[in-house]
Order: C-alpha cells, then sequence, then structure tokens
C-alpha cells in the first residue's frame, strides 16, 4: 500500500500521534517514520503511562510537556478508542445497557477526546494548515443506522462526532487554517474488532493508516468540522 506524504502540510511537519500504543495509532507511526517529508514524530499512550483519558490531570500533563518545550504541531492524530471495556462488549438490545458500561464508554470515546481537544489544540500550528483527526466509526452515525444494537458504542462516537464538529467551528475562529474531522478507518484487522467482524472484509492496519493519512493530507480548512471515510467520502451525521 502506498502511501502519498502530508506534502499539504508545511515541510518538514510535526506530527503527534496520541493512542501510538493501538493497531492503527501504531501503524501510522510507521507510516510517518517512512515519510520523507515528516521532520518529527511525538507518541502518547496508555501503554506507556504517558496518557490516561480516564484521568483529565494526566491529559494536562502530557499536553504541559510539550508546552514547556515550545513544541507545535502540524498533525496531531487521536487514535484512542474502545469497542470492548473491563471485558464489557456492545450490547445487542437496549435489555442489556448497564449504566457502569455506557459511562465507561463515553468516558473514553467522548469524555477523553474531548479533554484532548481542551489541552492539545493549542499545540496545533496556527499560521499554516494543521490537522487535528480523531478516530470515530460510522456506527455513530445516525443517518446510517439500519441494524440497531450497540447502544453504547454508538452513542459514544455520536458525542464523539459532535464533540469534533462543535470543536472545529470554534477553533476556526483562532486557528482559520485548520482542519479538524472525525475519521472512520474501516473494518480494521486489530483486536477491538476481532470478534465482530465476521461477516466484513477487514484491512490491515497498515492499510488502514495509508488511507487515513492520504485523507487527512487531502483535505481543506473548507471540510473542517466534517465526518470521512477512509476512502475520502463524506459519511452522515
Amino acid at each position: 500500500m502506498h502511501f502519498h506524504s502530508m506534502t499539504s502540510l508545511s515541510l518538514p511537519y510535526r506530527a503527534l500521534v496520541i493512542g501510538a500504543s493501538g493497531g492503527i495509532g501504531s501503524a501510522c507511526v510507521e507510516r510517518l517514520e517512512n515519510d520523507h517529508a515528516c521532520g518529527e514524530i511525538a507518541t502518547l499512550s496508555r501503554k506507556s503511562g504517558q496518557i490516561d483519558l480516564f484521568d483529565e490531570e494526566s491529559i494536562a500533563q502530557a499536553a504541559d510537556r510539550f508546552v514547556v518545550t515550545g513544541q507545535r504541531f502540524d498533525l496531531i492524530f487521536v487514535a484512542t478508542g474502545a469497542l470492548t471495556i473491563g471485558g464489557q462488549g456492545p450490547e445487542k438490545s437496549f435489555r442489556a445497557i448497564d449504566s457502569h458500561g455506557m459511562a465507561a464508554q463515553f468516558a473514553l470515546n467522548a469524555i477523553g477526546p474531548a479533554l484532548i481537544i481542551k489541552y492539545f489544540a493549542p499545540l496545533l500550528v496556527k499560521d499554516r494548515k494543521g490537522v487535528m483527526g480523531f478516530l470515530s466509526a460510522r456506527v455513530g452515525s445516525i443517518g446510517d443506522n439500519m441494524l440497531g444494537g450497540w447502544f453504547s458504542y454508538r452513542a459514544s462516537k455520536a458525542a464523539l462526532n459532535q464533540i469534533v464538529h462543535t470543536a472545529a467551528i470554534e477553533m476556526a475562529r483562532t486557528r482559520p487554517h485548520a482542519v479538524v474531522v472525525a475519521l472512520h478507518p474501516g473494518t480494521v484487522a486489530t483486536a477491538l474488532s476481532q470478534n465482530y467482524a465476521e461477516n466484513h472484509p477487514r484491512f490491515a492496519p497498515d492499510e488502514s493508516a495509508s488511507h487515513l493519512l492520504t485523507v487527512m493530507n487531502d483535505l481543506t480548512p473548507k471540510e473542517s468540522g466534517g465526518f470521512f471515510a477512509y476512502d475520502g467520502s463524506t459519511i452522515p451525521w
């Protein structure tokens, strides 16, 4: 899978991947490391103990480490999220809704990314194109929901989409060159999907990463606030 360099960014560009230990996050890091146009790659992950999306103070401290050094990024890719949390997977029926399980989904998939925007958006470059992309999921689309089920995960991703859209509107006022978007990676062969993709073809993480980086490269500030699939198509809210 050939990846087109992030040539729409100022070169050499600087990238930050949050959730870098996950399947898609680590594949994106590898792609960026092989991009001759990328001058710097920073990574954060819960696995390494650098950031915990359930803990606002952890997120603030992770951002502060870049603030104190004056670092700014042309690309911030947030590859966090989970379908199964604490052994609790997606519901097949509303009878399976559990308040604690739903709260955990919102904490990780919506509130965590909202806090990342709060603390990391100021680290996005201001005088030129800067991209802040968030891993969402097509199942978070209300308009595209024809099957039902998966209440907590669907709702948390729908909330993430609204958070991203709202943040894009606000950021456009002070960062007119910013592209802030929600992204659907396709069904990817990672631990997240392995028990739920029996009827769906799955991308290798490297292939999905290549698609996502290409989409972020091609988007312009006019598309900021949108919800896009790995092939660049717009997904209904």
